[in-house]
């Protein structure tokens, strides 16, 4: 089961046929991920492989999963911010059942250059280790 929010966001991008309508959506979403601020930018928490400077902060309180990012591209900020929809202030449990595979129903990976596409999965990737690792206790 994923988040609410993030069911509607995939259903509305996968109905956008339009490849620069999506990324205006996908601008948006930028706004949906809580700030990073670039003095909390560490080599430990900067996604690596990805194109652009980009960090992501993942952590758990109260059994709820908090995402914090920045980039210094508004495309992957956006590519954040869906991201967050799907795991931020979440249960483990929910933020765990999200998957690549919903990123790619909502179409997105196919709007991107392989670079940007791949810095997805990077980023996806990234969170879902700190979180299989947050769900046995490290």
């Amino acid at each position: 089961m994923i988040s609410e929010a993030l069911q509607e966001v995939i259903q509305e991008l996968a109905e956008i046929e339009d490849r620069m309508e999506r990324f205006e959506f996908i601008f948006d979403l930028a706004e949906d991920v809580p700030e990073l601020p670039m003095d909390d930018w560490t080599e430990d928490n900067r996604v690596k492989g990805c194109q652009s400077q980009a960090h992501l902060e993942v952590s758990l309180d109260n059994d709820r999963v908090h995402l914090r990012g920045g980039a210094d591209a508004r495309l992957v900020q956006g590519l954040m911010g869906l991201l967050a929809l799907g795991m931020h202030d979440q249960p483990l449990d929910v933020a765990r059942a999200m998957t690549v595979d919903h990123i790619k129903e909502a179409g997105v990976l196919n709007s991107l250059t392989p670079s940007r596409s791949n810095g997805v999965r990077t980023m996806f990737d990234m969170i879902a280790q700190k979180l299989e690792a947050m769900s046995h206790g490290e």
